[in-house]
């Protein structure tokens, strides 16, 4: 498999796919994730996405499920790496882990405090910051350190400035690519980018997109996220309050719709956020054509 390094991704040509997945609660899960791969190694994605669960939760599943996504499932693999609910020597340890078992990407985020918790409370020992978190994992050249962005402003941002000037300070902490946090109206993306061109921040910019499963799903997922539901896409959505295929039927047209947006305006990739659920991040794919003559 040939090595795909955040910092050598997105250098033009065909657009790079990505794809999010989170640690399932169960073996069982576990074991329909990894059918789920296989089936979504097809669209030759440059790499897979895990997520780290609230203050850390997941952290051992998240490490176990990377390992065996880059070296048994022989897929490339993004680590999410937070510092909620960790001291400096965990984050440390973690990093070390992700070394010895050959894995080099990592998306570097403060992270969500637990449940029931509005307010991050930065642990005793711990960095405070994902800009510490970057600057520590760009100590080994080894990593290359993906962020994240947001296309509405961050929930805890004071404003837009505030926003970007902070994410000027992640990518000059030595992270090298931006994913951006889910949206449903491309001129959000596109105001977005706009704002982190004129800070001069020249790191790739890669728009996140959530196809839609169920009303019940994206009222929650954009609620968590801060993301806004169109008024369009709301009219729509009342159709299939209690019918979850049309719903599904819906949220790959719509994807496929901003995916082609995007792609006119010259974004290097896509950032698909699966909740490890094939089909609709197949369907888009193929829609787009995307999933032919990959390399």
């Amino acid at each position: 498999m040939a090595a795909m390094r955040l910092d050598r991704l997105y250098q033009g040509g065909a657009p790079d796919i990505s794809i999010e997945l989170f640690p399932p609660k169960t073996p069982e899960g576990v074991e329909g994730l990894f059918q789920t791969v296989e089936q979504l190694k097809r669209l030759k994605p440059a790499f897979f996405s895990m997520t780290y669960g609230a203050a850390g939760s997941t952290r051992d599943a998240t490490l176990a499920l990377c390992d065996r996504l880059k070296n048994q499932a022989g897929v490339e693999t993004t680590c999410h790496l937070t510092v909620v609910g960790q001291s400096k020597a965990e984050v440390r340890e973690n990093l070390a882990q992700l070394k010895r078992r050959g894995i080099y990407n990592v998306l570097a985020l403060r992270g969500d405090p637990p449940a029931g918790d509005p307010t991050f409370k930065p642990h005793p020992d711990g960095f405070q910051t994902s800009v510490e978190l970057i600057r520590e994992a760009r100590r080994d050249p080894w990593f290359a350190v993906a962020v994240s962005g947001f296309p509405e402003v961050h929930q805890e941002a004071r404003d837009r400035a505030a926003d970007i000037a902070y994410l000027k300070d992640k990518i000059a902490a030595g992270a090298c690519v931006i994913l951006t946090q889910l949206f449903f109206d491309n001129a959000y993306f596109l105001e977005f980018l706009d704002h982190v061109r004129r800070a001069g921040i020249t790191a790739p910019v890669v728009p996140g997109i959530l196809p839609i499963l169920s009303v019940t799903q994206v009222r929650r997922f954009a609620a968590l996220c801060g993301a806004t539901i169109p008024p369009a896409v709301a009219r729509e959505l009342a159709n299939y309050e209690q019918d979850d295929a049309g719903a599904a039927r819906y949220g790959i047209e719509l994807a496929t719709r901003q995916c082609e947006g995007l792609l006119a305006a010259g974004v290097p990739g896509l950032h698909f956020y699966a909740l490890n659920r094939p089909r609709s991040v197949e369907a888009v794919v193929q829609n787009l054509g995307l999933d032919k003559g990959r390399p």
